[in-house]
């Protein structure tokens, strides 16, 4: 029932939820793709634009699992609704499934829409669709854990801006979405690879070129690593009550 409600919760205001986000996404491609496209070096002899659509796709996946999950529940904390939930016979592990579940949904429904559309402007290989599924789902998982943690951690929606702005914001651009890390210097080409944002984006990119800055089963351990280590965090927060017991 926390998953149904979670799911209607973001679907009735889909215009915002969803097609916002699309939106803004073909925006990136018409402006990067359209208007640099042509003075933009190619990546292992694909045309940029065909570059920076899975780098699109996978962003929107991202940001908008992360969207999800935290806005539900600081908004659930700030109206107080979210007394009615921890009464409710539902374990932690349940809360926590529940919330990743329905942001995963999100972001693969925003990023499915911005893949659909995107085909109008340029055709795609699938050279290992697997690959691709793979990245998307542990990456969004990612995301709605980290915006459970974000939403446990903040108070208002001030501080949840602060942890969307500073952190989340700044490691999906600098990830590789509009370019490839084999372009920069050295020093930030090795800063690059401590962000995990750059394993998600650049495994899902070599499911669909089967070319990628980094081997994917490297990136598929640190997808699946940073997964495992954030989601046993916050259920430790969960189950202690943190910032949800007074």
């Amino acid at each position: 029932m926390l998953l149904h409600k979670e799911l209607l919760r973001f679907w009735k205001v889909s215009v915002q939820t969803v097609a916002a986000p699309v939106l803004t996404a073909l925006l990136y491609l018409v402006i990067f793709g359209h208007a640099l496209g042509r003075s933009s070096p190619a990546f292992a002899g694909l045309p940029y634009i065909s570059f920076l659509v899975p780098g699109l796709v996978m962003m929107s996946v991202l940001q908008n699992a992360f969207a999800n999950s935290s806005s539900s529940l600081i908004q659930s904390k700030i109206t107080g609704n979210i007394v009615f939930i921890l009464l409710a016979p539902i374990s932690y592990a349940e809360f926590f499934a529940a919330y990743v579940l329905a942001s995963v949904a999100r972001g693969l429904i925003v990023g499915a829409a911005v893949l659909a559309l995107t085909l109008g402007f340029v055709d795609l290989p699938l050279a290992a669709p697997l690959w691709a599924l793979l990245f998307g789902l542990l990456g969004a998982a990612l995301l709605a854990v980290l915006g459970l943690l974000a939403g446990l951690w903040s108070d208002k929606i001030d501080q949840l801006a602060v942890f969307q702005n500073f952190v989340i914001l700044p490691a999906t651009m600098l990830s590789g979405v509009f370019y490839s890390i084999q372009a920069l210097p050295g020093f930030w080409r090795r800063l690059s690879h401590a962000n995990p944002f750059f394993y998600m984006i650049d495994g899902f990119r070599y499911g669909f070129f089967g070319v990628s800055d980094t081997p994917p089963a490297l990136s598929l351990a640190v997808v699946a690593t940073s997964l495992v280590v954030v989601s046993f965090a916050t259920l430790g927060l969960l189950r202690s009550g943190y910032k949800l017991r007074t």
